[in-house]
């Protein structure tokens, strides 16, 4: 698995050290080093940097269950319904994951429960969280 970072126009990143980078700020937001995150994001790396996969720092900081890296990277502006390359947003994920204070901190930014494919709710459903349906005001 690669995290190299889908570039923002139509050239590609061949740097090797702006690569060496980004495949740093992905590990980082995926252990949940928050302050190194936010450091990198305050030095210029997009809070939407997203991987090969469309995973933004976001969806892996959410994924692997991190909520102080998460509310981080919204505060620097992350997209709380960036899908991934298979439509999955960062508040599915985390719903997915069994990451409840993930969930409620997404939630509470704004996170669309209805976005993405499945979404959160269709998560939260396909494994029977009724706290997290009430949460999203699901039936």
């Amino acid at each position: 698995m690669t995290d190299a970072p889908t570039p923002e126009s139509d050239e590609p990143a061949h740097d090797p050290e702006v690569l060496e980078l980004a495949q740093k700020v992905f590990d980082l937001s995926r252990h949940g080093d928050t302050d190194t995150v936010a450091a990198y994001v305050n030095a210029g790396v997009p809070a939407n940097l997203t991987n090969d996969k469309g995973d933004s720092l976001l969806m892996l900081a959410a994924y692997h269950g991190h909520p102080d890296t998460v509310r981080a990277l919204l505060s620097h502006g992350a997209d709380p319904d960036r899908a991934n390359d298979r439509g999955q947003t960062p508040l599915a994920g985390a719903v997915f994951k069994g990451e409840d204070e993930v969930v409620r901190v997404l939630f509470e930014a704004g996170a669309d429960p209805q976005a993405g494919a499945p979404s959160a709710i269709e998560t939260a459903r396909m494994f029977e969280k009724q706290e997290l349906l009430a949460l999203f005001g699901a039936p």
